[in-house]
């Protein structure tokens, strides 16, 4: 499987033009792309009430330049990825794909916010058989993963 940088994926969805709009003191926003959406749960945070206290940390903290990425599942509603002591510039990255294998056909990002330094994605569904992973990204380019879980 290929890697594709977070540029490359917003790219591909038409989303860098609109990056490229927004003011840079705005706060973070979700971005996603492919048929991220498709499947419940999906555009929602872990922190709804149905979801609440249900995830659980899945793998070993992956690190890159002292930045941590952390992938977190829900047997309930599906995973997220979350990332701190995050630099500007930074994003969470969940990739999901439709079947067990890794393909991303899904994802969702979520950047850090101005004088903050964690961020955490939206949730995607990878119950039934699909999979997904977290990537942390930064300057358009992806530094480290996660497995497919």
């Amino acid at each position: 499987m290929s890697r594709r940088s977070l540029t490359t994926l917003l790219a591909a969805g038409g989303a860098a033009a609109v990056l490229a709009l927004l003011p840079t003191s705005a706060q973070a926003a979700p971005y996603s792309g492919g048929n991220y959406g498709a499947y419940g749960m999906e555009g929602q945070y872990p922190t709804t009430s149905f979801c609440t206290g249900t995830f659980r940390q899945v793998g070993a903290t992956k690190y890159a330049e002292g930045m941590a990425l952390k992938y977190f599942y829900s047997d309930k509603c599906g995973s997220f990825a979350r990332i701190e002591n995050s630099r500007a510039n930074c994003a969470a990255v969940l990739q999901r794909s439709n079947g067990g294998v890794g393909r991303v056909d899904g994802w969702v990002s979520e950047t850090v916010d101005p004088g903050i330094t964690y961020a955490y994605t939206q949730m995607g569904n990878n119950l039934n058989g699909r999979v997904s992973r977290a990537v942390l990204s930064c300057d358009g380019h992806d530094l480290v993963a996660t497995g497919w879980y």
